[in-house]
């Protein structure tokens, strides 16, 4: 029998070789590989709930929640009910994290045991925590509410008893800011799981490690919710874009509830949106009168935008997620956008797209013209793209700001991702380090986006935030993100005030105004109202300047400006903190937080009943009420042990360790068709 030559024999121990170390690959990355490996820790990452075997302890103590919100004028109020109850045979400790809006002053809480009354206080948040566990450890029924994030609260209620029914009251205001005409109210209900980076200033936070059902599985908790819509004019139209609503309207008021039947409504944002006749922000001042301080606030309506005759070229960086949490309908949902996005793109700019999960790639070496070819070219890429895998933000933000740029052609860079992540601050803090190179622009994929970094990200970048809840909606955010970057409405804005003797103004510098968004200005002011709310800036025509009144404007029932001048003035020094880095600003926000009563990333709202109620407080369970997954949301989004795809990078190993078997197989081929031939 012939044999092959040892160079024959040393080509064919090369293809076993390789060939095992591809295969390792694949099997290391595939599901069924993933799902044998040890499980991440529980403080890392979110984890699936698993009900337990104790049939005494209640492990769903959190049975309903129901929101009220009154909306009058510009100023939402809104009181927040949950209801807590143990239908187990053992006292518990219920912990249950939560949503917020990223616009919330949350301003109150109360506690409603029995027929008791437990008013909340305001407190440093250490020392909260402090009192809180003294009284739990006493045996006294307690609340604690805590900010993790501006947009992520968590509620702990101590020592429920079998058979209690706690109810907990959380108030709230916020100002809406029209666009367009159009006002929105948003509600979040639920907190979709985060990918916890180890670089993240989150990555020991225990909140992170929260339990979320599994996929298709609803929660038991109710959930309902009622708005009561007044306005000063006459409303035109009320819908949601996210839920089944039923409405009764007349004229100036409208009154909104969930319409039943419709399955589970607390696993997405709830969005209500308005307009009111003549389709015009309502220009104007508000003054309120207070005991101690008078506070103000000035809306002003910005100038139509005018075309601009010529619109320099622009390059565009799209830095786009397709991690784990993408998978499915948030990634379909991208791909639409992108579509749009990137197809709009005229002759003259540039672009390149970032993929980025764990690792990161370009579909190209350097921003290519937006040709049809190209434009064609990216737009296949990435519908090609799956989902899987964690979320790298940060690496993939340092890499296209490494990218050289062309000092006379501005750079926009649009983010497009979920923002489940916890490198909120350290994504705010690159963006503004490099806000000399781009403006960034964020648009949040979902039903239930991450808010606090879309919102944060543009404010950093001086952009806008868009957020997309369905593939419907692309077109439409696509041509308001092409109108916002070719022509700023209103530049260089200063708000003067003659006659009125104002201090602590917020903002305290005028942001550019893009989009028919207004001039929103707070502010404290002294002495009698005397004069006028100037405010001026240079728009596409030329020179703008808008003058109000301001007789007339004291309303006596305003006490919420308050509130809101706190808590834009604490959203500023949060804004200061996350670009110095650190907590250089924990006592000035703790101390507007106590002083105006708002809870704050440093201060949290505590409830403790006098009377000691458990007497067995060693043996009390502490019980992590689930979330459900956001809607779209698959279970690849949970933990980084099941990706559904490997990582951009395993695949490019992969597919060039095949390509080396290949070569190395027909090269062994050849070798032995020589010899035969020979």
């Amino acid at each position: 029998m012939d044999t092959l030559p040892p160079a024959s024999a040393c080509w064919r121990w090369l293809l076993v070789a390789t060939a095992s170390s591809a295969a390792a690959c694949l099997l290391a990355f595939s599901p069924a590989r993933a799902q044998e490996a040890e499980p991440r820790q529980k403080t890392e990452s979110p984890y699936f709930f698993v009900r337990s075997d104790d049939p005494t302890v209640d492990r769903l103590p959190l049975k309903s929640t129901r929101v009220d919100v009154r909306i009058s004028g510009v100023i939402a109020d809104v009181t927040v009910t949950q209801q807590y109850k143990n239908e187990g045979q053992r006292p518990i400790e219920a912990r249950y994290v939560f949503p917020g809006s990223t616009h919330a002053a949350v301003y109150a809480m109360n506690v409603r045991l029995a027929d008791r009354l437990i008013t909340a206080h305001i407190r440093e948040k250490q020392q909260a925590r402090v009192d809180y566990e003294k009284a739990r450890d006493a045996g006294q029924t307690a609340a604690l509410l805590e900010q993790h994030l501006p947009n992520v609260f968590q509620m702990n209620v101590a020592n429920i008893l079998p058979g209690d029914d706690v109810q907990v009251e959380l108030h709230y205001t916020e100002l809406l800011v029209p666009q367009s005409g159009s006002y929105q109210f948003v509600f979040p209900t639920v907190v979709g799981p985060r990918y916890n980076s180890p670089q993240s200033s989150q990555a020991n936070a225990k909140w992170v490690a929260q339990p979320i059902l599994p996929q298709g599985t609803d929660t038991p908790s109710k959930f309902d919710l009622h708005v009561d819509l007044t306005s000063p004019i006459a409303i035109k139209e009320v819908r949601s874009s996210s839920h089944q609503i039923e409405i009764e309207q007349q004229d100036q008021r409208a009154s909104v509830s969930l319409a039943p039947g419709n399955g589970a409504a607390n696993n997405r944002d709830f969005i209500l949106d308005f307009r009111l006749a003549g389709e015009r922000v309502e220009s104007g001042v508000l003054l309120y009168r207070g005991q101690d301080e008078n506070f103000f606030l000035a809306m002003v309506e910005p100038p139509r935008q005018v075309p601009a005759a010529a619109i320099s070229p622009r390059e565009y960086i799209f830095v786009v997620d397709i991690s784990g949490s993408m998978h499915g309908f948030p990634l379909d949902t991208s791909k639409a956008l992108l579509r749009e996005l990137i197809g709009s793109l005229r002759p003259s700019d540039t672009f390149n797209v970032l993929l980025f999960s764990g690792s990161n790639r370009f579909l190209a070496p350097h921003s290519v013209p937006a040709t049809r070819a190209n434009i064609e070219q990216a737009i296949r890429t990435i519908d090609r793209e799956g989902g899987g895998g964690s979320t790298e933000i940060v690496p993939a933000l340092r890499r296209v700001y490494a990218e050289p740029k062309s000092p006379d052609v501005a750079r926009s860079v649009v983010i497009v991702t979920d923002g489940y992540v916890t490198v909120e601050r350290e994504v705010f803090q690159l963006v503004r380090e490099h806000l000399s190179q781009a403006n960034v622009f964020s648009f949040g994929i979902g039903s239930s986006v991450n808010r606090h970094l879309m919102e944060g990200i543009a404010r950093a970048g001086m952009g806008e935030p868009f957020i997309v809840t369905r593939p419907d909606q692309a077109a439409e955010q696509a041509a308001r993100f092409r109108r916002m970057i070719e022509s700023p409405v209103l530049t260089s804005v200063k708000a003067r005030f003659p006659g009125l003797d104002v201090y602590d103004v917020e903002p305290p510098q005028l942001p550019d105004v893009l989009g028919e968004r207004p001039v929103i200005v707070f502010g404290k002011w002294r002495g009698e109202p005397h004069g006028d709310v100037v405010i001026e800036g240079i728009a596409a025509s030329g020179p703008w300047r808008q003058v109000l009144p301001l007789a007339g404007a004291t309303a006596h029932d305003a006490g919420a400006l308050r509130q809101l001048w706190a808590r834009h003035r604490i959203q500023s020094l949060t804004d200061q903190e996350a670009q110095e880095g650190g907590d250089a600003q924990k006592k000035a926000i703790t101390e507007l937080g106590l002083r105006y009563g708002l809870l704050t990333q440093y201060t949290s709202f505590l409830a403790v009943d006098e009377v000691v109620r458990n007497t067995q407080v060693a043996a009390t369970p502490s019980v992590d009420q689930p979330l459900p997954l956001p809607q779209g949301v698959t279970n690849l989004a949970v933990g980084a042990e099941v990706p559904g795809t490997p990582e951009p990078a395993t695949w490019g190993a992969v597919l060039v360790t095949l390509a080396v078997l290949f070569m190395l197989a027909r090269r062994a081929r050849r070798q032995r068709g020589d010899r035969y031939t020979a």
